[in-house]
């Protein structure tokens, strides 16, 4: 019996919600060496290794991706079925959803992953705008295991040497301002990310770094709600979980709802 499908516009409706399922890039290393691009918030497995992997997405609900959605992502989907979780097939691959125009992210400087296979961030502690758009825009779209360290200015760059974290959104560092472009506009650069949605959010999010609310007035409710969480946490790890679901609703804001003309209630003059 053929695997479960999952449509390309299906899964682009899931992609960078809370939502979305765990995606497996599991193509061929010929089809890999030829277009290097992932499919956003994917790992990269061997096919021929699932039954050793398997298990690990017991429970969980996964989409497989080849290049084409045939063969080896059928095979794949079957063996995870098999191990317990909710398997199903990219339909089209890869290549239905590089067709579609979906993002796909380059992955020139992804950082080095740690023995669990995750990514490790550090920062300054005391996260507002950027810190925060910037885990959310690396675990919606990157890698949603990455794992976030917030510290004193003065520790940030010591510990990222000694423990392999890449710094980001501090002065001098390669994921840090650029000119007038925020770290999360340099994130969507160097990760290709190429999106109308996150671009819409860069500039909501650069505006609110900046002070700049005249022509983007949602710019200012971005500020005054994140100075209002850091206010409501000490911890900013507790912070950050909190905070992620207030870049989750600008996603939805930007791509679902941006053109739509709220139905306000009428006001009735007064008697």
């Amino acid at each position: 019996m053929p695997a479960l499908t999952t449509t390309v516009p299906h899964l682009l409706r899931l992609i960078g919600t809370p939502e979305a399922p765990v995606l497996l890039d599991v193509r061929a290393e010929d089809d890999r060496a030829i277009d290097p691009r992932l499919l956003p918030a994917s790992r990269c497995r061997d096919h021929a290794t699932v039954a050793e992997w398997a298990p690990n997405y017991a429970g969980r609900a996964v989409v497989v991706a080849c290049q084409h959605g045939m063969r080896i992502s059928e095979g794949v989907a079957a063996a995870l079925c098999q191990a317990g979780a909710s398997a199903t097939v990219l339909e089209g691959g890869f290549q239905a959803w590089d067709d579609a125009g979906g993002p796909l992210v380059r992955p020139d400087h992804m950082p080095p992953r740690d023995t669990w296979g995750r990514t490790l961030w550090v920062t300054q502690a005391e996260p507002k705008i950027d810190r925060v758009a910037c885990p959310w825009l690396i675990r919606r779209f990157v890698d949603p295991e990455a794992v976030f360290l917030f510290l004193a200015p003065a520790e940030v760059e010591q510990v990222a040497r000694r423990f392999g974290a890449t710094p980001f959104d501090i002065e001098g560092v390669f994921w840090g301002h650029r000119g007038r472009d925020c770290t999360f506009d340099t994130m969507l650069d160097e990760f290709g990310l190429e999106s109308e949605t996150l671009e819409r959010m860069a500039d909501i999010v650069r505006r609110a770094g900046s002070g700049s609310f005249d022509e983007v007035p949602e710019a200012a409710g971005l500020l005054a709600a994140s100075l209002g969480f850091s206010r409501m946490y000490r911890d900013d790890l507790s912070q950050l979980d909190a905070a992620i679901s207030l870049y989750d609703a600008f996603y939805r804001w930007s791509r679902d709802v941006v053109r739509a003309v709220p139905a306000w209630p009428a006001l009735q003059p007064p008697a």
